[in-house]
């Protein structure tokens, strides 16, 4: 039988007026970022533009005198879909502030905001063309002969091919929560099926997928987010930290970008209806993409509750390639707990780097 134990009237007037407190503050502090709305600074971190074709850009974060590891890193993030600042949110929450805190030569390829004029940009001209340029550009800037490619997200199917075209400018993989069995991809597959989804009526029609059409079907997935994250942001309003780390993401997380066309048809074409990559049929640039291919180090990560690359979708890569040293880890939270928020610092971060910093060293 269970026991209650009421609050003695002390502790419960202590609770009461701590509570009234929050209260006040969330009150106050709601107010405030009505009334007085402030823009988060975010992408603090120094970094120094060494590269830039058309809308692509490469960037290099920190100094000289931090860098410790022989390898330089590469991260490939996704392109279209979001900006990625999100690596580099605020000071104390930033993958790539903390990635330069531990020594690395880190590097970022930011894809860009793409217009009309990019519709006629293919998956295959990013792997064949701008990634093959931007390694070369790390690997001179770095005086290194091999690169530790880092992909996120769409990012990690995107360096995959790469890897499995250019496997002796890699020295290391890593796949975070990037899909690779598109057989697996959860919802996406399901509203993508091309029994169902005309992917050259819409590229036709439009030219490319527009932003509100982004923003649209990521929504879909959890249709009750925002309500979720407005309720909590409300029990957290009294807390500066939580708010400062919800600004800064709910501005991210409200900036979608377009898609080229191209680009977005042979994605989705190619890769959600036709599942090429895991199967070994797909070609880029005239060469087939055969994972196989990669024997370097190689390490995967997956999220729990990812909805948008579920674990095992891209947990395929360690069956799909020849790698001797190769390790899989699965961690709580979603797609976007592997690189931001609270418990990325604690989980996440100290696991990637960790595994990269013991691969670093020039062969």
């Amino acid at each position: 039988m269970t026991e209650w134990k009421l609050p003695m009237p002390t502790e419960l007037s202590e609770k009461l007026q701590q509570e009234m407190i929050k209260n006040l503050q969330r009150f106050s502090k709601g107010m405030d970022l009505v009334y007085h709305p402030k823009e988060p600074q975010l992408g603090q971190t120094p970094k120094e533009l060494i590269r830039k074709k058309n809308k692509s850009s490469l960037y290099r974060y920190g100094h000289t005198a931090d860098r410790r590891h022989a390898v330089p890193v590469l991260m490939v993030p996704n392109l279209g879909i979001s900006r990625p600042y999100i690596f580099d949110l605020y000071p104390g929450s930033s993958f790539t502030e903390y990635m330069v805190q531990q020594g690395f030569d880190f590097y970022l390829l930011d894809w860009g905001v793409f217009g009309d004029e990019d519709n006629g940009l293919t998956f295959d001209h990013c792997v064949t063309q701008i990634l093959p340029m931007m390694v070369r550009k790390v690997l001179r800037a770095s005086k290194s002969r091999q690169v530790t490619l880092l992909g996120y997200c769409m990012g990690a199917p995107l360096g995959a091919c790469y890897a499995a075209l250019y496997p002796e400018a890699v020295k290391n993989f890593v796949n975070m929560a990037g899909p690779i069995d598109f057989k697996q991809a959860g919802l996406f597959t399901t509203w993508l099926d091309q029994r169902h989804f005309d992917i050259d009526k819409l590229v036709d029609t439009f030219g490319g997928l527009p932003s509100d059409m982004v923003r649209v079907g990521f929504k879909m997935l959890k249709p009750t987010m925002d309500l979720t994250t407005f309720t909590n942001l409300w029990w957290n309003l009294w807390d500066d930290n939580y708010v400062e780390g919800f600004l800064a993401l709910s501005k991210w997380a409200n900036e979608f970008t377009p898609f080229p066309g191209e680009f977005f048809r042979q994605w989705v074409k190619e890769f959600y209806q036709q599942n090429k990559l895991v199967r070994g049929e797909l070609v880029l640039g005239g060469r087939s993409v055969d994972l196989s291919n990669i024997r370097c180090p190689l390490l995967v990560v997956g999220a729990k509750q990812d909805n948008i690359t579920p674990p095992q979708c891209a947990r395929a890569l360690m069956d799909a390639t020849a790698s001797s040293d190769k390790e899989y880890i699965e961690l709580p939270g979603g797609h976007i707990s592997l690189i931001a928020g609270r418990g990325a610092r604690r989980n996440v971060w100290p696991k990637v780097s960790g595994w990269i910093g013991q691969r670093s060293q020039e062969a």
